[in-house]
């Protein structure tokens, strides 16, 4: 039978760590517009920098109503990725958005070509991802960081101790 769709793949085999990771914010209240605006100029500015590691970055539209928006990136390792996590801006970002999440939800799924995968979900009201089918825990413990939830040894402690934000 032949064929008129051209069919192709990928070789991969120079990227043995590779990471895919999405991430997004979802507006919960009229005021999360204000705080998913004020993310995205910086983002755009961090991607412009090539951080190290950093092989590709992708925007993405989840909805419009709630007002959803989303980006799938690859990086080529886990140190690469935690390197960027644990400095500015994005430690910044990340400090801030703990204290107050200004309402709006964020989450990211993170897929491990080595196996593995771990999420997380700040503030967002309804299952999506994993947790639509997948036993929701509190992001403490062992459950904390990233890169454990993701089987992974961390290369050094996460952007921000549990100990700051829940303080005894």
């Amino acid at each position: 039978m032949p064929t008129k769709v051209e069919r192709k793949t990928v070789d991969l085999s120079a990227y043995p760590d590779l990471i895919v990771i999405y991430l997004g914010m979802r507006v919960n209240r009229l005021i999360g517009l204000k705080t998913l605006f004020g993310f995205g100029p910086r983002i755009s500015k961090s991607v412009a920098d090539h951080p190290d590691g950093l092989l590709r970055h992708e925007y993405l539209i989840i909805s419009l109503f709630p007002m959803h928006l989303a980006f799938r990136q690859y990086w080529r390792d886990m140190p690469a990725l935690l390197n960027w996590t644990r400095s500015d801006p994005h430690r910044q970002w990340w400090q801030e958005f703990l204290r107050d999440s200004g309402g709006a939800g964020f989450w990211h799924e993170t897929y491990f070509r080595t196996g593995g995968m771990e999420a997380i979900y700040d503030d967002v009201p309804a299952p999506l991802g994993f947790s639509a089918f997948a036993p929701v825990v509190p992001a403490r413990g062992p459950m904390f960081g990233a890169a454990t939830r993701g089987g992974k040894q961390p290369s050094a402690a996460p952007a921000v101790a549990e100990q700051e934000l829940y303080e005894s």
